[in-house]
């Protein structure tokens, strides 16, 4: 770790496949950039072997099962020296999972060399389901002796149903407007722009203090905000995801021949959950819920932790 004289260094990476998640870093570290007592040095995770995008249908789906069971890919070597001050990681789930090129970050010798008692935060962008790569990410990092002071998470615009429409739509043709009066795939203008609240609360943390960071410094900016029904939605497609990922990988890597009928029946298996028993599965859910307001109040804390959902700090540093 640096002195208490010396600038503060801060590393910013991620690995963003369509570049929104490289926007939200910018908007979120620009605080940073612009402070001249911190040192911020900028990386991206990149695949020895780009993905596609837009993607492939059949791409796309191929990658649920090495998601689902966290696999690694070769990654081009970070050209990255010296200790840090603090790390912010963006990440993306792909199939209630971390990203494929982040959990092979995470598995790397140099990730264990970066983060070694070294205070992150982590930076989602995503759909609206991210609990369950939340749990793997905890997973990940627990071997890497890393402080895990805060998680802050940005959800795209529209509803659930909209962005079950639009979302897929932008992954699988690269457009973003959908038309018949939609709301745009991915994160709002505005929420992208006030992502620089959380750099400025961690300017003046560092200014507040020369001490190392160990507990949150983002409560109170609203970083996220948890669903209780989507928590217990994603729970029951990652079980899915898990089953028949097993089943696809047993039939060889990605790409082999004999992985597409499956996927395919997969697919449409999937729609077919999404469309029909999620919804019936949500609004029974939202029946019992006066019966299990305090567990439920109780889950969306839990993985509301440790930045919170709170705002009572917000129009400080916006």
């Amino acid at each position: 770790m640096q002195s208490s004289h010396s600038p503060k260094r801060v590393l910013v990476i991620g690995y963003s496949q369509t570049g929104q998640l490289d926007r939200v870093l910018d908007a979120f570290s620009q605080p940073l950039v612009s402070a001249s007592e911190i040192e911020v040095v900028r990386a991206s995770i990149r695949p020895a072997q780009p993905y596609p995008f837009p993607w492939s249908f059949m791409t796309f789906f191929d990658q649920f099962p090495e998601a689902v069971n966290l696999d690694t890919i070769a990654l081009e070597p970070l050209a990255i020296e010296g200790s840090f001050d603090l790390v912010i990681l963006g990440y993306q789930p792909w199939f209630l999972s971390p990203s494929i090129p982040t959990t092979s970050f995470l598995k790397s010798a140099q990730a264990r060399q970066l983060l070694q008692d070294t205070p992150l935060v982590t930076v989602v962008a995503c759909r609206n389901m991210w609990g369950q790569a939340h749990l793997d990410m905890a997973t990940l990092l627990q071997p890497l002796g890393v402080h895990w002071i805060d998680n802050v998470v940005l959800q795209d615009q529209g509803g659930a149903f909209e962005t079950f429409i639009t979302t897929p739509l932008w992954l699988l043709t690269g457009k973003k407007q959908a038309g018949f009066g939609l709301s745009p795939a991915g994160i709002a203008e505005q929420d992208i722009a006030s992502a620089s609240r959380f750099g400025r609360a961690i300017v003046q943390a560092f200014h507040d203090n020369s001490a190392p960071l160990r507990q949150s410094v983002l409560g109170g900016l609203g970083a996220v905000k948890a669903h209780a029904s989507l928590l217990q939605s994603e729970k029951i497609g990652k079980r899915s995801f898990r089953i028949w990922g097993k089943w696809l990988r047993s039939l060889g890597p990605q790409g082999a021949w004999q992985r597409k009928p499956v996927l395919v029946l997969y697919s449409i298996f999937l729609i077919m959950m999404i469309v029909t028993v999620v919804p019936i599965s949500l609004i029974l859910r939202k029946l019992l819920s006066r019966f299990r307001q305090a567990s439920l109040q109780h889950l969306e804390a839990s993985f509301e932790q440790p930045s919170g959902s709170d705002r009572t700090r917000e129009k400080t540093f916006l």
